[in-house]
């Protein structure tokens, strides 16, 4: 069988990376054990949150399919930390799990290009030192100059209930048996890590009176500008561990496989297991949990921020200690994850192992955590690896371009020491990349790419023009005396009350629009001085390093002079962000730069 791009694995990452590169032309294999898991949601059925909404934005700003699967299946919908800056404002929304699965599904059945091929992967298959495709633990071949792996947390994973483990790559699956060995003699180093889900929960045995009901906004926001027709269907709840449930852990941590000593691998530091919580927040006595659905018809609910390794038994008390859960029963028991993931750093920023050409990767196997992040490289992975497979030049998105860019740098440059979770604190220009203008920053290159038409590219930039006129005429306006871009400034002032006083504009704008109008005057000042820092910055990048002996450039720490021998940055940009280099140390480059004539007067005026 002979394709352009053979995607494996249908999660998150494999959806975006088969849809991308399809929509580029590649004849597509899609190649996975059980084509009927495609999509599935494992962890929380949910999208976004702070760090991931913004990714899910520039994934469709891209042209990718994420935040139109999430919209259409959307039960709840709400906006985190709106009352804060836009910087860190990020919608969520929770779905209908089963239906997710099935429009993911649908969506790649019905893209041209792209063929479904059953069976386990064991091997990359290498010719002249390149991928040419992969072997089947069947025996088959399947050829491609390309090849992808969104495996998950299936590489030689093992689920831990209690003290007790099972080969599994989740829950009820067998996981990738053979494919460690096969990176691992392709010259590929490997991580261990771990991962937990909490437990499901039978929404009729549940107590929701005595849990606090936190409802979707109305109207409900979206991905894709389109909200689905059930976005505001269903509440989520909250409520909260007690001192009896972190005395019950606390008695009985011997029986849990991380605190047991019997997983190895390293867990994610920002989703942390209960038993993780209660240890190392001693001093609290509660720790907030969310009860969310796993969909509007079915019978299970989400206890996020209570993942778990306990045994059974365990988990049955502890979660009775709960307030609302005193007769609980769980339907699907909690459990942890380990697995194998590769090193990044052994990738670049198309997502392509420097050790082996035309391999990509994208996804848990690069390290990272959440399903954002995994559709956001897939994306990238799946562009490029079609453009791999036709003799194109690979694209990227730069770190002064968005989240995304801010992920593969991160990834490529740092490495991961434990699952990688994006952060609006990660991104040092989180104020200019916002979830609201991740259309403006980044249709344009998709549609560059050949991801996006041009009726949306033409719709995104009428809709800018029509923002930026607004911005322009309350500007020009007054009230009062008084310039109407100042009066909608005040506290209590929006766009709605600024325009009954001094006029609408001749082009309606939608409430999108508005609010973005509003980001654009109120944070005129915050949003300009983040654009010179990132003017100033975005010049290290064009400082070149490559010819560079480090052993010459005196003032180095020796730290800093280490770490740049061992990642030879290309540019000083590139040096800046590299863990151990000091502020100190990248004056001291660009002073030996400057000694050498390798940075103009204009760059030079720009730092």
């Amino acid at each position: 069988m002979q394709f352009d791009v053979i995607v494996v694995g249908g999660g998150h990452a494999g959806i975006e990376a088969s849809l991308a590169a399809a929509r580029l032309g590649a004849r597509v294999a899609l190649a996975l054990p059980h084509p009927d898991r495609i999509g599935l949601m494992p962890c929380n059925p949910a999208i976004g949150g702070p760090g991931k909404s913004q990714l899910v934005f520039e994934v469709h700003a891209l042209g990718g399919a994420m935040g139109e699967l999430a919209d259409a299946t959307a039960i709840h919908a709400r906006t985190l930390n709106a009352s804060k800056g836009p910087a860190v404002q990020s919608l969520r929304v929770q779905n209908e799990r089963d239906a997710y699965a099935s429009a993911a599904r649908a969506r790649i059945e019905a893209t041209p290009g792209i063929e479904i091929v059953r069976g386990e992967v064991a091997a990359p298959h290498v010719e002249d030192g390149r991928v040419r495709g992969v072997a089947l633990t069947d025996g088959r071949v399947v050829r491609a100059p390309s090849v992808v792996l969104c495996t998950g947390t299936f590489l030689a994973g093992v689920v831990w209930y209690g003290r007790k483990s099972r080969e599994a790559g989740r829950q009820g699956e067998a996981p990738a048996r053979h494919l460690s060995r096969g990176l691992v003699e392709t010259g590929h180093a490997l991580h261990r890590f771990k991962t937990g889900t909490p437990p499901r929960i039978r929404s009729d045995s549940v107590d929701f009176a005595a849990l606090e009901a936190v409802p979707a906004d109305r109207p409900p926001g979206s991905f894709s500008g389109r909200p689905g027709p059930r976005a505001d269907s269903s509440p989520t709840w909250l409520t909260r561990t007690t001192p009896m449930t972190h005395r019950l852990i606390q008695e009985n941590l011997h029986e849990s496989a991380m605190y047991g000593g019997d997983i190895e691998g390293e867990g994610p530091r920002y989703c942390p297991s209960i038993e993780d919580k209660v240890v190392k927040f001693a001093d609290k006595d509660r720790h907030l949990l969310f009860v969310e659905p796993d969909g509007v018809d079915t019978s299970e609910v989400y206890l996020q921020g209570f993942s778990s390794s306990m045994p059974p038994q365990l988990q049955d008390a502890m979660i009775r200690t709960l307030p609302g859960f005193e007769r609980a029963e769980i339907q699907r028991y909690a459990y942890a994850v380990e697995y194998d993931a590769l090193d990044p750093s052994q990738l670049d920023v198309s997502m392509m192992s420097k050790a082996l050409p035309g391999l990509f990767s994208a996804g848990q196997i690069n390290g990272t955590s959440g399903y954002e992040e995994a559709a956001a490289q897939g994306l990238i992975a799946g562009v490029n690896a079609a453009r791999h497979a036709d003799g194109a030049a690979p694209v990227t998105v730069r770190r002064d371009q968005g989240y995304l860019g801010v992920l593969l740098d991160d990834l490529v440059r740092w490495g991961v020491d434990e699952p990688y979770r994006m952060l609006t604190s990660r991104n040092e220009h989180r104020l200019l990349h916002r979830q609201d203008n991740a259309d403006e920053r980044l249709t344009e290159i998709g549609h560059a790419w050949g991801l996006v038409d041009d009726r949306r590219r033409d719709a995104v930039r009428t809709s800018w023009a029509r923002v930026h006129a607004e911005v322009d005429r309350l500007k020009g306006a007054r009230s009062d005396g008084v310039e109407a871009a100042k009066v909608l400034r005040r506290p209590g002032e929006s766009h709605a009350s600024v325009v009954a006083r001094v006029g609408a504009p001749a082009s309606p704008l939608s409430r999108e629009e508005a609010r973005r109008v509003e980001n654009l005057i109120r944070y005129e000042a915050y949003i300009e001085r983040s654009r010179r820092h990132l003017e100033g910055r975005t010049a290290y990048e064009r400082i070149e390093l490559r010819s560079l002996a480090f052993t010459e450039v005196p003032s180095l720490s020796n730290e800093g002079r280490e770490v740049l021998q061992r990642h030879r940055p290309a540019t000083l940009g590139a040096a800046q962000r590299l863990r151990g280099v000091r502020d100190s140390d990248v004056t001291a480059l660009l002073v030996h730069v400057k000694r050498r004539g390798g940075v103009s007067r204009e760059t030079s005026a720009a730092d």
